[in-house]
């Protein structure tokens, strides 16, 4: 248990004000990680945040969370002013540095507000306590005679008023109360209302720095030359026609490929478009999609089970009517709008870094390995991201760009083009499933086995536990209607192809596969969709509210335009709940039109409603594109698409309207970044079931190859 020694302590009392340190345990991706390497130690509990209340009145939170469009900057200062009942025109955030002070910083999983609400509504009222304590003193009443008022303390009886600001420093000398008390939800000013984000000032300003923009005297600009199939690696090169370019500085080899450095990005590329280089492909030269479905076919059979309830084998064979079908997803890249990109300066004695990162620890801990030096001589800067998605949360972007520092002996941007990412791997991975299901006399499912074989995330962390990937199985492991014989198994195969975290895991692939079958076995027996669904999640509450609000505001049942219809899909992921009813039509050009989308959202409490929209919006959006266009082909061991010629996102003219309903019922508090995505392919698809008769069980549903 943690102790209030543990969690708060008085950091400085000086003229600086008051500085609060408290503890932010291991979340999100960083504890993942930390749990699989073995490092998640005592040394966690350290003192690892910062509040500082100046004299000048502004209060200022140290955020250890990368900013990348989720809002953090904003959402996570609202919890900490609520209870410290400050004026919000005076408070602040800024990002915090890579380290140890910080803890293990990794933003990913959607965990930043859900797990850091407790923590800082509990520091929010321990400063104001010490504030109100510092006033009590200074003028000679009892504490429990003063109150605040917005960025005051008053003492009402002798109508005396006190700003935080005045009273900071004083209040550093108190020590902070063991458990002080929080906030009635009802009294609530700040929490659970619409409020703008700090951060949008300075972008509309243009004056936000991402990493792309960072400037550094003598820098040299960076590109790699990498092996363009998958496994393999560099064989031989001849840089002579290369270093004849003008502005080319430095070719040199490197773990992952052949380096250009330039005095800007076009003589790198030009440079690196004269390069001569021989590849070893590994063995893996012929490897194609083709080659790679064939493959989770043969080994789908045998994998672990990762749950079953009843008898499903006997169940399935004395149903009314059964289906059997087989479900595909492919790899999907992250499209970051933002290019991947990081700015090193390695010198004799340190190492600086400007990253748009999601894992600042991470890029600490591997530029201390690579540069020897100890990782309080490396200095990460965790810029702005212009989109993450789980793809900034990998280092190899970090890597290259220490590695070519340190060896020319300069500060170095090493910037990826487009095709150098999506062609980069670091996938959502592809997934096959093999799935049947059985209704009985009366159309309700009374079986359901899914079969799946899929690339494994979490092996990048070290061997799997009893053969299972949690993350592969997520939404189908714990699928919550209730259907009596169920089976899930799980087989890993081996591709030299990297796989990541994409946004929402394996919930993007298993909602889009689990609720598309589930219309499936409505048609089957005769039900409509939204019927089925309530009736199968009658021990699961807060779902059912979703799917109701959702096909209550969508108008599920009433007429449509002549050629479009509904279609209905529910999925928990990352403690929330999303339901969303998509209108969709199919003109004679054969790609899908999805006119409007009604969303609804269970994330338990919330703080800020514009971000929750914004990232159901989003994450909807994201997977939309997905749904109609997403998909990394594979032919002769190399990826086939490179930029958005050949990757399509969902254009403005494409986009659909979208409203949102939050559903609030006291429930414990979900993330938000991600359960968005995972709703959005089934609901299209199934309105495309309604609309023709045929299920949709591959995707993308607009193929272009």
């Amino acid at each position: 248990m943690t102790t209030r020694r543990d969690f708060l302590g008085v950091t400085a009392a000086t003229g600086l004000g008051l500085v609060l340190g408290f503890h932010r345990p291991l979340k999100g991706q960083a504890a993942l990680i930390a749990k699989a390497m073995g490092t998640d130690t005592a040394s966690d509990a350290e003192l690892n945040a910062w509040v500082h209340i100046a004299p000048d009145d502004t209060i200022t939170l140290v955020i250890n969370e990368s900013e990348m469009g989720q809002g953090v900057l904003t959402s996570l200062p609202m919890i900490l002013a609520e209870e410290l009942d400050a004026d919000w025109t005076k408070v602040r955030s800024e990002p915090a540095p890579a380290d140890t002070r910080f803890g293990r910083q990794s933003t990913g999983g959607s965990t930043s507000v859900r797990m850091d609400y407790a923590n800082l509504r509990t520091v929010g009222a321990a400063a104001r306590a010490m504030l109100i304590g510092a006033a009590a003193q200074r003028w000679g009443v009892p504490a429990g005679e003063c109150s605040t008022d917005v960025g005051y303390v008053v003492h009402a009886a002798s109508k005396r008023r006190a700003s935080y600001g005045s009273l900071a420093v004083d209040a550093a000398k108190i020590t902070p109360p063991e458990k002080p008390p929080l906030k009635d939800p009802k009294d609530f000013r700040i929490i659970g209302k619409p409020m703008k984000r700090l951060d949008t000032p300075d972008k509309v300003r243009a004056t936000t720095e991402f990493g792309i923009d960072v400037r550094r005297p003598g820098m040299l600009i960076a590109q790699v030359e990498r092996c363009p199939i998958f496994g393999g690696k560099l064989g031989s090169f001849d840089a002579t026609k290369a270093k004849t370019v003008p502005g080319v500085r430095h070719v040199i080899a490197i773990p992952s490929g052949v380096a250009v450095v330039a005095d800007d990005f076009w003589a790198a590329t030009k440079g690196r478009e004269a390069l001569s280089v021989t590849w070893d492909d590994a063995g893996h030269g012929t490897l194609s999609s083709t080659d790679i479905a064939a493959e989770l076919r043969r080994i789908v059979d045998g994998g672990a089970v990762a749950r079953k309830d009843g008898e499903p084998d006997a169940a399935l064979a004395g149903s009314h009517a059964t289906i059997h079908a087989e479900y595909e997803v492919p790899y999907l890249a992250h499209a970051t709008m933002e290019p991947m990109n990081c700015t090193a300066d390695v010198r004799s004695g340190s190492c600086e870094i400007w990253a748009p990162t999601q894992a600042p620890t991470g890029c600490r801990d591997l530029a201390a390995k690579i540069t020897g030096l100890s990782s309080e001589k490396v200095t990460v800067h965790t810029t702005y991201l212009g989109g993450g998605f789980g793809r900034r949360s990998q280092t190899d972007f970090l890597e290259d760009a220490v590695r070519i520092s340190k060896a020319v002996g300069a500060p170095v941007k090493l910037v990826y083009t487009r095709e150098d990412d999506m062609r980069a791997g670091w996938y959502r991975p592809t997934a096959y499933n093999k799935i049947a299901g059985g209704v009985d006399a009366q159309g309700w499912p009374t079986v359901w086995t899914q079969k799946i074989a899929t690339p494994s995330i979490a092996e990048n962390f070290g061997p799997l536990r009893d053969g299972i990937d949690g993350m592969a199985v997520e939404g189908v492991s714990n699928l919550p209607y209730a259907i009596p014989n169920m089976l899930v198994t799980y087989a890993k195969p081996d591709f030299p192809i990297s796989v990541w975290f994409w946004r929402s895991v394996g919930s993007s692939q298993n909602g889009y596969v689990t609720e598309c079958f589930l219309d499936e076995l409505a048609h089957l027996g005769g039900k409509d969709p939204v019927e089925l669904r309530r009736r199968l999640l009658k021990d699961h509450p807060r779902h059912r509210r979703v799917l109701d609000l959702a096909a209550e505001k969508a108008g599920w049942g009433t007429p449509l335009p002549e050629g479009h219809a509904r279609g209905v899909a529910v999925h928990e992921a990352f403690g929330s709940i999303v339901a969303e009813v998509a209108e969709v039509s199919l003109p004679a050009s054969g790609t899908p039109r999805v006119h409007h989308v009604v969303c609804a959202v269970d994330c338990g409490q919330y703080v800020n409603p514009d971000t929750i929209k914004a990232q159901m919006e989003s994450g909807i959006v994201y997977g939309l594109s997905a749904a109609l266009y997403g998909e990394i082909t594979i032919d002769k061991g190399r990826a086939v698409q490179g930029n958005f010629d050949s990757y399509p996102i969902v254009r403005l003219r494409e986009m659909p309207s979208i409203d949102t309903y939050i559903v609030a019922e006291g429930d414990p508090m979900g993330g938000i970044g991600e359960p968005g995505t995972p709703p959005i392919a089934a609901a299209v698809c199934n309105a495309l079931l309604a609309l023709t008769g045929k299920p949709v069980r591959r995707l993308p549903i607009v193929r272009r190859t």
